[in-house]
């Protein structure tokens, strides 16, 4: 029989192989399982930047511009993206999967916190990805050196003092992270080392805040897509060839590090 150590190791290479660690192939039965799947995504335009529509799977979502969590919790009804499904309807009629959240500006530590148990308390078997979002392009590098946790910024230590309470508040349910602020700062660490096919990590930006079209919306989907255990997919999106297997290197490269942590924290238990 195999030992405890043993089992924890194979469930994930399992977890890995057919979900976060498959990003290049997934078989005919894998792929059939994950079109399956239900996801339900509640942000603003930095949720939208992940193309939710090109998603696997069946996908809906509330999405509202520019507005906190603590906002659209309060004020569910007319949202921006007319494609919306009203988060008070969908939440209570049916049971998904995958449950994205993306905190932004405007809410607090706290307020964060209380509000996003609601919404997981609605949805009591989801994985709950806290889609981490990314600052504006002139604070960026600022905003990821953030320490402060009070107001919320898209800053590692403010999403990762998040998911902390998160888990305490719910030991036994799985959160994911889209980091997709950690995947911005190596693409700008990398330029700077001449090792990204970029001069200026601006360059993915089409404004002060949102992500171009093709390249920087490649980048955030795909990361959405490495969260809720979906292959790499370049469908509709025209990139340029070298930015795209950058792209995917680094995404590859993020996944394994996810996957470490996992085994880590299973060694430990």
């Amino acid at each position: 029989m195999m030992g405890p150590i043993v089992i924890r190791h194979f469930l994930v290479y399992f977890i890995l192989i057919c979900g976060t660690g498959s990003l290049d192939v997934c078989d005919s039965k894998c792929c059939a399982q994950e079109s399956k799947k239900t996801i339900f995504l509640i942000g603003n335009s930095l949720t939208w930047d992940t193309v939710p529509s090109r998603l696997d799977g069946v996908v809906q979502w509330h999405v509202d511009c520019g507005k906190s969590l603590p906002w659209m919790y309060e004020n569910p009804e007319k949202p921006c993206v007319k494609s919306s499904r009203l988060w008070p309807q969908a939440l209570k009629e049916k049971k998904y999967d995958y449950l994205s959240i993306q905190p932004h500006y405007g809410s607090t530590l706290e307020s964060d916190l209380a509000t996003i148990s609601k919404w997981i308390k609605l949805q009591p078997q989801a994985i709950v990805v806290i889609h981490s979002g990314w600052a504006k392009s002139k604070t960026r590098a600022d905003e990821f050196q953030d320490l402060s946790t009070n107001k919320m910024t898209h800053s590692p230590e403010y999403i990762s003092q998040l998911l902390t309470k998160l888990r305490k508040t719910f030991p036994t349910r799985e959160f994911r992270c889209t980091r997709t602020t950690e995947l911005l700062d190596r693409v700008a660490s990398d330029i700077k080392k001449g090792r990204a096919p970029l001069k200026r990590v601006e360059e993915l930006y089409r404004d002060a805040i949102h992500m171009k079209v093709d390249s920087g919306r490649y980048l955030m989907h795909n990361a959405m897509r490495v969260a809720l255990d979906q292959p790499l997919s370049g469908q509709g999106f025209k990139i340029d060839p070298k930015v795209k297997n950058y792209f995917d290197e680094l995404l590859r490269s993020s996944s394994k590090d996810a996957g470490d942590k996992k085994t880590e924290m299973l060694d430990k238990e």
